[in-house]
């Protein structure tokens, strides 16, 4: 059995995760994690998952609660997945991320993080969002220079980072397949006389509102033509599955960052 512990615990992501994990014939949960002062902190984790009483404690210790574990399993928030990836690497346990919003140097300190220790990082676990990675590389390189690119993305009202990480990596897939630089060319405001759109530019535009999960589309857009390539969340069970085909891969790889690509292997 591999072990896996869960940070987040409390919350609706968490909650995903530990069902999850509990449905899994090859995985047990070990430990739960929430930050210090959270009001689950000493109780059950499966009663609170709705998944019935597992015997595992939520704790407010990242150590005690990565004690038994193989694997953490992390979608929080960037500043606080780092200081988690610190520690796994302290105490030499495998790390799967589902956190977005990383800076740059954020993702350089993980690169070099997983050095030592097997990271799986992903903006987005679902195994149908990576399937369209896929299909916006080959869209990318088939259509080329004729086809204005546009990115729209939806998600709920209490998402804190804008665009998501699916989207900016749907925008870093096209540009590469384009050659293009992603950084040079996202264009995230329009308002005003802003002028005509150039040809290099990709849009990314953001909704926020309600309960959405997630939703992503990248328009290729050309004369008397478009092409949509869509994906549609319909809950959060597919990004905690995604998350446990993760664990399951990693366990048999060296030190390294990999992605859900690599877990796919549609590379």
């Amino acid at each position: 059995m591999l072990n896996i512990a869960v940070t987040g615990a409390a919350g609706r992501m968490g909650a995903r995760l530990i069902n999850a994990v509990t449905q899994a014939g090859n995985l047990r949960l070990s430990g739960a994690i929430e930050h210090a002062g959270h009001v689950a902190c000493g109780q059950d984790a499966g009663i609170l998952a709705g998944c019935g009483e597992l015997g595992v404690k939520v704790v407010d210790d990242l150590r005690s609660g990565l004690s038994q574990a193989d694997i953490l399993i992390d979608f929080t928030f960037p500043e606080v997945t780092l200081e988690n990836a610190r520690i796994c690497a302290e105490m030499d346990k495998g790390l799967v991320i589902g956190s977005t919003g990383f800076t740059p140097q954020q993702r350089e300190e993980l690169t070099r993080i997983g050095n030592g220790i097997g990271i799986v990082l992903a903006p987005n676990m679902s195994v149908g969002v990576n399937a369209c990675f896929k299909l916006l590389k080959e869209a990318a390189s088939i259509l080329g220079q004729d086809f204005d690119v546009e990115i729209v993305e939806m998600h709920h009202n209490q998402k804190k980072d804008s665009p998501s990480g699916t989207a900016v990596r749907m925008g870093e897939i096209v540009a590469d397949g384009l050659g293009r630089d992603y950084n040079n060319v996202a264009n995230f405001h329009r308002e005003g006389m802003c002028g005509a759109r150039t040809h290099e530019e990709i849009g990314m535009q953001t909704v926020r509102g309600g309960d959405i999960v997630g939703e992503h589309t990248v328009y290729f857009i050309g004369m008397g033509e478009r092409i949509e390539i869509s994906h549609r969340a319909m809950s959060r069970d597919m990004f905690a599955r995604g998350a446990v085909r993760a664990c399951q891969w990693l366990q048999e790889k060296k030190p390294g960052i990999y992605d859900m690509q690599d877990v796919l292997e549609l590379r």
